[in-house]
């Protein structure tokens, strides 16, 4: 069975010919030195937000649609790769999983009853503020699946979600950092992540393509291509 998840449809985005060769051949691209510091930020961050379940926390107050979900049990599930979210295509025999950061729920009246809707949100640590636009160009996917998985597993989904981003503002005394939180609000599209996933399944039962291109949205070069591409012309 072929597992995907949304950091694998990123290399997908990027440049198919990557993504099948690591994927079918297991011959990833080179890695360099991962920092550890957007890990020890992640962490620092969930459990902060942690005390607000139910609310938001002061400096998202009236900035976000809907509050921190507050079913612990359930979100720890989500945050953990092992028993995080799943949607299973049968006919293709292949799975989109992930974990979340967080989610938001939001009740909003059905008939005669409230119902409960659930929205991704996904915190990002940057050095300096997004650009506008550009959360849509690297994060779309990633919210689209995740509202995808959430859908497929009988959870009612808004049509948005959140990156809550993290940048330094300024050094105080004693080593103090203060950081601005700004967040951004997405508009998701589960059949849009629909249809990259198949895209992504199809192309991996099918031959290696050719050449390293700009990726199936056109946003850039394959960085990795354009090196051996360069490399072989010194040769």
């Amino acid at each position: 069975m072929i597992r995907l998840s949304p950091s694998t449809l990123s290399l997908y985005k990027e440049c198919p010919r990557c993504f099948w060769l690591q994927l079918n051949e297991k011959v990833a691209r080179p890695r360099g030195i991962f920092p550890s510091l957007p890990g020890g930020m992640d962490l620092v961050i969930k459990k902060y937000f942690n005390k607000y379940r139910g609310a938001l926390t002061p400096e998202l107050e009236g900035k976000i649609d809907g509050v921190l979900m507050d079913d612990m049990p359930l979100l720890n599930r989500w945050r953990n790769w092992r028993t995080g979210l799943e949607y299973y295509d049968q006919e293709r025999d292949a799975a989109l999983f992930g974990a979340l950061d967080d989610c938001l729920t939001k009740e909003k009246k059905v008939g005669p009853k409230n119902q409960k809707f659930y929205s991704p949100l996904d915190y990002k640590t940057r050095g300096f503020p997004p650009q506008d636009g550009a959360s849509e160009i690297y994060y779309q996917h990633q919210l689209d699946a995740y509202t995808l998985m959430l859908s497929e597993n009988g959870y009612r989904v808004g049509n948005y979600a959140y990156l809550v981003y993290y940048y330094p503002r300024e050094v105080k005394e004693n080593g103090a950092v203060d950081f601005e939180v700004k967040p951004v609000k997405i508009q998701t599209d589960i059949e849009r992540a629909r249809k990259m996933f198949e895209g992504a399944v199809d192309l991996l039962k099918g031959d290696l393509p050719k050449e390293h291109s700009s990726g199936t949205n056109g946003s850039a070069s394959c960085e990795f291509g354009l090196w051996k591409k360069l490399a072989m012309e010194f040769d």
